[in-house]
């Protein structure tokens, strides 16, 4: 292993690894691959997809290893789904789903150019850093077969590292104090995280929930009246940042600073042209 550049695992992970696996949680075609196969609700479809690497769970293992959902909204898709497919199907047509997701975003010249074969190997030489203890949706995903084309093998890359670091992530959630709906409404307050809108229509939590959360965390100190971060809240934003990379930082070490340093650039090129063509809808993430 050799050190990196303090933030820059963070760096490259937030705006090339994490977005360019996440384009398929908002494509269209996720959702006509799923009705396809007889799943025709938006929560079922985005529950049912990322939680089939480990089988046909039900609602306790995905509220565990999801952290921010509500329960009782993820209860009503879980395990019921799994009446209409079986986890094999759904995995399938995720990564169908990716394939024509990646094509329609980033084009065939890309999608085919030696450039994006580099990102996904750069990609794949950092998850054989990962680790699976502790980390349940890293571990399953990890079981299943590399794709063969290098636009599938850079996703099921993604895929990999944004599970790893987000099983990381969890255990400092827990550290810093943060239950699943405070972690998401003092994200929200970054800037960086999903508007209400979204934690409500994909999270399943209602708005007295969130009205809670900023009470709670208004008594903690972490919000202000205005809903702003205070200088204690940013100081725990930050130490969770911190602890998430320091828990995260062996798949980057093992691929090197010139190699990560690589992957940003490419990767953040092609984050860069999805985004472009749509990826994510404008009012996805920020403080309103």
């Amino acid at each position: 292993m050799t050190m990196i550049p303090p933030r820059a695992a963070r760096t490259c992970w937030h705006a090339a690894i994490n977005p360019l696996h996440a384009t398929i949680y908002f494509s269209p075609d996720l959702g006509k691959e799923f009705a396809a196969l007889g799943v025709t609700e938006r929560p079922a479809v985005n529950l049912a997809s990322r939680s089939a690497a480990m089988g046909a769970v039900g609602a306790g293992t995905v509220t565990a290893t999801f952290y921010n959902y509500r329960h009782d909204f993820v209860a009503r898709h879980l395990p019921a789904v799994w009446d209409t497919i079986t986890p094999e199907q759904a995995l399938d047509a995720r990564l169908r789903a990716a394939d024509s997701t990646l094509r329609r975003l980033l084009g065939a010249e890309t999608v085919e150019s030696p450039e994006l074969a580099e990102a996904a190997d750069l990609a794949l030489r950092a998850t054989e850093g990962c680790t699976r203890h502790a980390r349940t949706l890293y571990a399953a995903h990890a079981d299943l077969p590399v794709p063969e084309e290098p636009h599938l093998r850079l996703w099921h890359a993604t895929t990999l590292l944004r599970e790893h670091r987000g099983d990381g992530h969890l255990a400092a959630l827990l550290l810093a104090g943060l239950d699943p709906l405070e972690a998401l409404v003092s994200h929200t307050a970054t800037g960086r995280g999903m508007t209400p809108k979204w934690i409500k229509a994909i999270r399943g939590w209602e708005q007295s929930d969130l009205d809670a959360a900023v009470d709670r965390l208004r008594e903690r100190g972490i919000l202000a009246e205005d809903g702003e971060l205070t200088e204690e809240g940013k100081a725990v934003r930050e130490r969770l940042e911190d602890d998430t990379d320091r828990l995260d930082a062996a798949p980057y070490e093992h691929l090197g600073a010139d190699g990560l340093a690589r992957l940003a650039e490419l990767g953040g090129g092609f984050v860069m042209k999805a985004v472009a063509a749509g990826a994510f809808p404008a009012d996805a993430f920020g403080k309103a």
